[in-house]
């Protein structure tokens, strides 16, 4: 499959990445003639101290602010109306976004409604946005959801099972500021969760059928530096060296799919999120070794490459072997960091699948995808990775 030669390349987010850097976010505040702050952050950083340094730099410079962590596990709908309400009442102008995905997917969200107005469910979908919120300032803790310069917000409608999304260049943060120090303390398990969805999100941007050069590039440079850096990560994650080829992977793979979107993978992490209560990156790694056997016979080339960036040998081989040893070598990654679980361990039936397969099958992913699907083939899918055995096995 060619690379497209025709593309578009939008990328608004400033992004200053560098260790320590965090303590300058006064300075930040300042170039985007911020006046009173809203700090949003989840239950998790405030344990860590991270809400403590933000604090710091902004007390030292006189920065009126004000903290929301009313946050659980996923971002959702009715975290936003309390954070804007917080915002709007204590006349906030800039957001700062401090944590994982479900931090600054809220803060994103609370600085398009201060800018636009009305209710975060009127801005659902591609280009909804009318206009540019107010700034937010995104500073990830965690990397993998590259939610500090993408365009997309996805939310949990906990009433409905479901998951929104919210997509539009006016939801890209203004500055991301990017500090691999923030990432020390992250736990293995989350490590190697968020490790997974920064590889899905490369990879599928890489194979999809919007690929393009700029989006290629990155996606080629994110891989190779998680091939190098995310079992280090995990086994030590004191290592700064690690932490910041992860930190680099997570945001250069978000500024890949920003652009192009994603894949199969991404189809059924939606739904299987939303109604099995599945962390992001794990369903992510659950779902990723056998969506690419799927997609090997649509860009047999590019899984070659892949093959390649993660070590594996394939003189010799015929291009479709080739393109195997990809999916052997994701399986080997995916249970050296100790991702062990299957789609059964979270009470997804064979009953489910119908649903989650109709909800897959309507994911803007889903037609950019390599090789077109049909429910069957989403539901098959999904019956590969309710057999532990067979996610587990790697082809050695």
């Amino acid at each position: 499959m060619l690379v497209r030669d025709e593309f578009q390349y939008e990328m608004p987010t400033k992004i200053e990445f560098g260790s320590g850097y965090v303590q300058h976010l006064a300075k930040y505040v300042d170039e985007v003639n911020g006046n009173k702050v809203l700090i949003v952050g989840d239950p998790g950083v405030l344990k860590a101290g991270i809400i403590e340094k933000i604090e710091s730099t902004i007390k030292k410079a006189n920065i009126p602010y004000h903290i929301f962590s009313d946050i659980g596990t996923e971002a959702t709908i009715e975290s936003v109306d309390k954070a804007f309400y917080q915002a709007k009442e204590n006349q906030c102008d800039v957001v700062i976004g401090v944590g994982g995905g479900s931090s600054l997917d809220i803060a994103k969200s609370v600085g398009i409604l201060l800018g636009n107005g009305g209710d975060i469910r009127d801005y659902v979908g591609l280009d909804k946005v009318p206009s540019q919120g107010k700034p937010v300032i995104a500073i990830p803790t965690t990397a993998g959801t590259g939610s500090e310069i993408t365009r997309f917000s996805v939310l949990s409608d906990k009433k409905a099972k479901a998951k929104l999304s919210v997509g539009s260049m006016f939801n890209c943060p203004t500055i991301a500021l990017v500090d691999p120090e923030l990432t020390l303390t992250l736990p293995p398990h989350i490590t190697a969760a968020t490790g997974m969805d920064a590889l899905t999100h490369a990879l599928e941007s890489f194979v999809n059928k919007e690929t393009q050069p700029i989006s290629e590039a990155l996606s080629v440079e994110s891989m190779k530096l998680i091939s190098r850096g995310l079992r280090l990560a995990v086994v030590q994650g004191e290592n700064l060296a690690a932490r910041k080829d992860m930190l680099l992977a997570s945001t250069m793979a978000a500024m890949a799919f920003n652009t192009t979107r994603l894949g199969l993978a991404h189809s059924l992490a939606i739904p299987l999120g939303a109604k099995f209560n599945i962390p992001h990156g794990v369903v992510n790694a659950i779902l990723l070794p056998e969506v690419m056997q799927f997609n090997l016979v649509g860009n047999t080339q590019k899984f070659i490459e892949i093959a390649k960036i993660f070590g594996e040998k394939v003189d010799g081989l015929s291009d479709l072997e080739a393109a195997r040893k990809a999916v052997d070598a994701i399986r080997r990654l995916k249970k050296d960091i100790g991702i062990k679980q299957n789609l059964s361990d979270f009470n997804v039936t064979e009953e489910d699948l119908e649903e989650i397969a109709e909800e897959a099958m309507l994911s803007g992913n889903t037609p950019i995808n390599p090789v077109k699907p049909t429910i069957e083939d989403f539901k098959n899918i999904c019956r590969s990775v309710m057999d532990e055995v067979r996610s587990e096995t790697c082809n050695e």
